[in-house]
């Protein structure tokens, strides 16, 4: 029984490689960028695990992902980045998007709540609201580009760990088969939903 469930874990997780190697392979080309263009990319690396409001819900969409099952476990994931990286172009053109940090924790507060109540709308709805959280996070980053960093390479940076975020989030996830993975992961999202709150006072008050 055990090596069972030891054989379907193994079997996802190599399922899932080809995306991690996606995400990873432009930092195989980072070490043939100039020094200015590289400190965007690490810049853009490194921001999205500098909020925690933000590693949170990145990490929140790879929970659902997963508690969702194919084709969710995917979609949702390519989703993120997708819409995440259009709101990244809104701010770095300095074009305005009211309530970012309102959103950034609202959109903390939905995932979670999502993953603690197990909730499985239309694959379709699944992937709007994340689509629509992405916006926010994606302009948060954008307007955060130092002056003399480049901007491309700055928003491959935010993507790439997004990515990686996420993925985390669908490891994790894949504890949902277990009786006590769900329950687990039940905590998990209602740790999410309650820090959502925690950054929604914070970007009120």
């Amino acid at each position: 029984m055990a090596d069972g469930l030891i054989a379907i874990g193994n079997g996802r997780l190599r399922r899932l490689a080809p995306l991690v190697l996606l995400l990873l392979w432009p930092v195989a080309a980072w070490a043939h960028i100039q020094s200015g263009e590289a400190g965007g990319f690490v810049s853009g690396l490194s921001h999205p695990v500098s909020g925690l409001d933000h590693v949170l819900a990145m990490v929140a969409v790879g929970l659902w992902g997963a508690v969702l099952g194919p084709p969710a476990i995917w979609m949702l994931p390519v989703a993120f980045p997708m819409m995440m990286a259009f709101g990244g172009m809104l701010g770095l053109a300095s074009l305005p998007l009211p309530g970012v940090e309102a959103g950034i924790a609202v959109s903390a507060i939905v995932l979670g709540a999502m993953v603690m109540a197990e909730v499985r709308p239309p694959l379709w709805l699944a992937v709007l609201i994340v689509a629509f959280f992405a916006v926010f996070h994606g302009h948060a980053h954008g307007t955060e580009l130092q002056p003399g960093q480049n901007a491309l390479l700055y928003s491959l940076g935010f993507v790439i760990a997004t990515g990686l975020l996420h993925a985390a989030g669908i490891a994790v996830g894949l504890i949902h088969r277990w009786t006590l993975g769900r329950k687990l992961l039940r905590i998990a999202g209602a740790l999410v939903m309650v820090s959502g709150f925690y950054f929604l006072w914070n970007a009120v008050s």
